[in-house]
């Protein structure tokens, strides 16, 4: 490990500090960058394909980011913004594949329907309410809907075999929609990173961070596999470390992370390889959330492509253990207390009743439950042809509210201190899919003038819809983008489909 003062150091070898990492690369190649991972491979936790859905999450199907209000209003301004950003990301990569640093692209990313699939009146209501103010919408202009059976089994025939002929349900489909193997675009991005200079270190463990008078950062680092501890300097520090991340941040003593805790929930799929069934589903389906379950267990039934092979996963089922990492330690949750997070953490323990009684449910629900929720997307299921797998731990945000006290936020968190010289990222979804947008946004944030002078200039040869500050707004320039980043990444259903007419499709 250097001795001396280097410019950057990454610490976490998940998809956001491959992202940092490569965004630093392509304006600043001079800059020296280590990466440090305490696992003996990156891509180890979150960003591993088996520990996400790898929903390259766009808003098309996801209910969370367009809920009713109080007096049943719907806005779609949440849905178009996760979009846009979703966007950033695609256009980055297609430049990355044009450049050779990310390689063939249904290596890391293949087009996959993204549908949403709701049973009741009252839910198919509000599902064509939704379907009506995103089809005027550009990047959402692909986006069908159907109350009619015959159509829907054509889409995903598993949720209509054997269902129940007076049962009522709804779907919405847009071609558009991605599968992403967010594990393969973190272990691209390292290898190029590692290929211009920067350096790896594996089965490191950062253990804390101490800032010096002149504003440099110590990194103070353990060998996992002789125990021994090495300081490295910084100029600035990246804490990427997903449920990691926060004792870290904790330890550097910036004010900026007072008040903010963790709340670990755990997740488990249902998966299938059984080649019958996954030839008869081609699609990301999502449906609602159970009353007061958390946004990031909403069910959906999704066609995965890991390393060229095709699998369904169903779930998530949340769970609870006190790890912020899959492979952390039962100490991560009390060992973030702190003095100035008690309150939050209390006031989030006294309010969240209904986040709680979800938890514990999914806690005792037995195998033949587990399955009956399954069946519920999908009539035909059989015990027998799925296994549950381990997904990864998601740690949600816990922060001092001044009017509530302390509440449970779902989402990302960019906490930037030490006037611009460590940030760090908390939370959970939508994650990697906004990947490109959020490490713009730090990097934005803590280079400022050469951002402003420089950086985004060249940002913008890579990202264009940086220079436009999106392109939703405008209909031939987002059809442009959608067939374009289709294009290279290989997405040929996805071109043609942004150019189809929105349609709606009755019984």
């Amino acid at each position: 490990m250097s001795n001396n003062t280097v410019d950057v150091v990454l610490i976490g070898g998940g998809v956001m500090s491959a992202t940092l990492g490569t965004l630093i690369k392509q304006v600043q190649p001079d800059w020296s960058i280590e990466i440090f991972e305490s696992r003996t491979e990156v891509a180890t936790e979150s960003s591993n394909a088996w520990n996400n859905a790898g929903t390259g999450h766009a808003a098309l199907c996801e209910l969370n980011y367009m809920p009713e209000g109080a007096d049943g209003s719907l806005s779609s301004a949440k849905a178009i913004d996760i979009n846009e950003q979703f966007q950033l990301s695609r256009q980055w990569w297609s430049a990355l594949v044009e450049q050779g640093v990310l390689g063939e692209p249904s290596t890391f990313i293949n087009a996959t329907p993204h549908m949403t699939f709701v049973r009741g009146a009252e839910n198919v209501e509000y599902l064509r309410r939704r379907w009506e103010l995103l089809r005027t919408e550009p990047l959402f202009s692909d986006m069908q809907f159907s109350e009619d059976p015959e159509q829907i089994a054509e889409w995903a025939p598993l949720l209509v075999d054997r269902r129940a002929k007076d049962e009522v349900f709804a779907a919405t489909r847009s071609e558009s929609g991605t599968d992403v193997d967010f594990g393969s675009v973190t272990r691209q991005l390292v290898d190029h990173l590692v290929g211009e200079g920067a350096k790896l270190h594996l089965g490191a463990q950062v253990r804390k961070l101490r800032r010096r008078a002149d504003g440099t950062w110590d990194v103070f680092v353990r060998n996992r596999s002789g125990y021994s501890t090495t300081v490295v300097n910084a100029k600035f520090v990246f804490v990427g470390a997903g449920g990691g991340a926060l004792s870290l941040l904790q330890s550097s003593g910036i004010p900026e992370i007072k008040g903010f805790g963790g709340f670990p929930i755990s997740g488990k799929f249902l998966k299938t390889s059984n080649p019958e069934i996954v030839r008869a589903h081609k699609a990301k389906v999502y449906g609602k959330a159970a009353v007061g379950a958390p946004p990031m267990s909403v069910p959906h039934l999704d066609t995965r492509v890991v390393d060229g092979q095709e699998s369904l996963l169903f779930g998530p089922y949340a769970g609870f253990s006190p790890n912020f990492l899959k492979k952390g330690s039962w100490w991560d949750l009390p060992g973030s207390i702190r003095a100035h997070n008690l309150g939050p953490m209390i006031k989030v323990g006294l309010t969240e009743f209904s986040l709680e009684k979800y938890l514990l449910g999914e806690l005792l629900a037995s195998r033949e439950q587990q399955m009956q929720t399954l069946r519920e997307y999908m009539p035909t299921a059989r015990t027998e042809d799925w296994e549950m797998i381990e997904a990864g731990q998601r740690v949600q945000v816990m922060k001092n509210d001044p009017k509530k006290g302390g509440i449970l936020q779902f989402g990302t968190e960019v906490i930037t201190g030490g006037e611009g010289t460590i940030s760090g990222l908390l939370g959970a979804s939508p994650g990697a899919s906004t990947a490109v947008f959020a490490m713009l946004g730090v990097l934005r944030k803590c280079f400022p003038e050469q951002f402003a002078n420089s950086w985004e200039a060249q940002f913008t040869k890579h990202v264009p819809a940086l220079a436009t500050g999106g392109i939703n707004g405008d209909a031939e320039l987002a059809a442009a983008s959608l067939a374009h980043t289709a294009e290279v990444l290989g997405l040929r259903p996805a071109a043609e489909a942004a150019e189809a007419p929105a349609a709606s499709i009755e019984a």
